[in-house]
């Protein structure tokens, strides 16, 4: 017997039955879509829908199923396992054999499988037993073996914006049966606001306003105070911590730094730090910067981070995050240069290619008589004993990569005089008779 409506949560009572009704999501669901054209002929094929939460990922999978007539089966990964799912494709199989009747699995938050509980939809997503819907918040890429992924097709689906979000509040405001039904009232502003502290989330929308709404029937307060006090104790901009939205914010703030942009630099130091980040993670993450886009066009950059690091970890929050913030701005409006990495990489992957080549016997260090008589260190320069200080045709690389060149500098900031003092030395160099393999 199902639940009495009273008892279910409200964002599970105003849940569309029809597709008229479903808000957002327009790119999926316009006339001629893929997706669209599923629920309405009724044909289901295997899916995964990735988004944020409270974006449709549920209603969704039960509109198709819904549409085709077929056994909905839902389960969520966080409890479900291997047996779960031989259970559900047992029901699938028995009522196709006893009604020739569909089967939709809906598995929430799938990227939770491992790869044995993902492989055991295989056989039957192939052999059309049951047609399976996987929801996740993370990239399939990532979360999902390559053996699923190629069985089934990935619909992308965006945050709510404030206008869909602000007709998901005005249904439950007003739908008599299903919604608050009479319960109070909302101004334009409270209703705006509530739509922008959602984030994105109808689900957590229609939360607060259920809390509300029981707040201020205990409380004999104005839904709108009752709300108030509702989103000051739960708001929060959507964040999270080890996913794929955590790594794209990081790689923003990186992008913006790299782009020379300090507004949008600190916008996204800002959403992490309001999302609760680690500031030492963001430190950390600065100081690669510094190398990786500044490097030696401005050296002082990689310094500033530094100080940045050391400040957050002596003095904390909110003072540390601010040296942070300053050394975010000053990255961005450095000269850049990707020159030291781009060097770094290619010496990496020299040696990988080129093995465990030997020093040269010139280069060894001869700490011991035996290590003199076998002729470590014979043949040194001491620069410093040299015109200019450089020992001009000299070689300190193995002998199979005498002409390897890795670091090239910009001319961008001090690497211009950098390049120009190689370059002069590369000069005596070539003008010397003392050159080693030729």
């Amino acid at each position: 017997m199902p639940v009495a409506d009273s008892r279910r949560p409200l964002a599970d009572r105003l849940r569309p039955r029809q597709l008229a009704d479903f808000v957002g999501q327009r790119h999926l669901l316009n006339s001629g879509q893929p997706l669209r054209t599923a629920i309405e002929r009724g044909q289901p094929h295997s899916m995964v829908l990735w988004g944020p939460p409270g974006t449709g990922k549920t209603t969704l999978a039960e509109l198709l199923a819904g549409a085709c007539r077929a056994e909905f089966i839902r389960l969520s990964a966080t409890m479900a396992g291997v047996r779960e799912v031989r259970a559900a494709v047992e029901r699938a199989q028995a009522l196709w054999r006893e009604q020739e009747r569909r089967t939709v699995l809906f598995v929430d938050e799938v990227h939770r499988f491992n790869k044995a509980q993902q492989d055991a939809f295989l056989p039957y997503v192939e052999d059309g037993t049951l047609t399976f819907i996987g929801a996740t918040t993370e990239n399939p890429g990532f979360a999902l073996n390559n053996a699923l992924l190629s069985r089934v097709r990935v619909y992308v689906l965006s945050s709510l914006d404030i206008a869909a979000i602000g007709q998901v509040v005005d249904r439950a405001l007003t739908d008599p049966e299903q919604g608050l039904g009479g319960r109070g009232s909302l101004s334009d502003a409270a209703r705006v606001r509530l739509a922008q502290t959602a984030d994105g989330d109808a689900r957590r929308a229609l939360i607060w306003l259920e809390l509300a709404a029981e707040l201020a029937e205990a409380q004999g307060l104005p839904l709108e105070a009752a709300l108030e006090a509702v989103m000051s104790d739960g708001a929060g901009r959507r964040f999270d911590r080890g996913g794929d939205l955590f790594y794209d914010q990081i790689s923003a703030l990186h992008k913006a730094v790299r782009g020379s942009s300090p507004d949008a630099a600190l916008y996204w130091l800002a959403r992490m730090l309001d999302g609760g980040c680690d500031p030492l993670y963001l430190a950390r993450r600065v100081a690669r910067m510094a190398s990786e886009d500044i490097g030696n066009a401005d050296p002082r950059a990689l310094q500033l981070a530094l100080n940045a690091w050391e400040a957050q970890e002596r003095l904390g929050s909110p003072e540390g995050e601010l040296a942070i913030a300053q050394a975010v701005v000053y990255l961005a409006v450095a000269a850049k240069s990707n020159a030291v990495y781009t060097a770094f990489a290619a010496a990496r992957r020299d040696v990988e290619r080129h093995g465990t080549l030997e020093v040269p016997p010139h280069l060894r260090n001869a700490p011991t008589a035996l290590a003199r008589d076998l002729g470590h260190g014979e043949g040194y320069r001491y620069a410093h004993d040299e015109p200019n200080a450089y020992a001009a045709g000299e070689c300190y690389f193995p002998e199979p990569l005498r002409d390897a060149r890795y670091y090239q500098p910009t001319v961008n900031g001090l690497e211009r005089q950098i390049g120009e003092k190689l370059e002069r030395l590369r000069e005596f160099d070539r003008q010397s008779s003392r050159r080693r393999y030729r």
